[in-house]
């Protein structure tokens, strides 16, 4: 039977979960996740797994921070000062917002803390630092 290997377009199922068994995503009740091995378009943890998998074979795969999002850099927090946030803007703790650099491109960040001076916001993203757990199953090799 075919195994998957660099340059295959898969279709896989998937069940994310961090190592305190919290799930943070799930293709459960949706298609398949379908991209090409090698491409870089998953975290490389996950691709390097599903290389030599066969249709219809099932793992549980164990990807550290640095072959998922990387460690959380403490230079993506910003403090910002109240003043300048609109006063529509949601300010809870975990809201996810956009926001632009000087050079007009849009950065997703998380509002991390909230005093009556100022709003810190995170550029990580929300996984970074954190060692994630993937249940595998490969549904197609094209």
């Amino acid at each position: 039977m075919a195994e998957a290997k660099p340059g295959d377009t898969v279709r896989i199922h998937y069940t994310g979960r961090l190592t305190d068994g919290s799930t943070f995503d799930s293709s459960e009740g949706r298609d398949p996740l379908e991209f090409t091995l090698g491409s870089g378009q998953i975290i490389s943890g996950l691709d390097g797994a599903v290389q030599g998998m066969q249709v219809g074979e099932t793992k549980s795969v164990d990807v550290p921070a640095d072959q998922a999002y990387g460690q959380a850099d403490p230079n993506g927090r910003q403090a910002v000062p109240r003043s300048q946030v609109p006063a529509h803007i949601p300010l809870d703790i975990g809201t996810r917002l956009q926001v632009q650099d000087p050079s007009g491109r849009t950065i997703p960040v998380t509002v991390v803390e909230v005093t009556e001076e100022q709003v810190v916001l995170d550029a990580n993203h929300p996984l970074a630092g954190e060692d994630l757990v993937f249940e595998v199953e490969l549904v197609e090799i094209r």
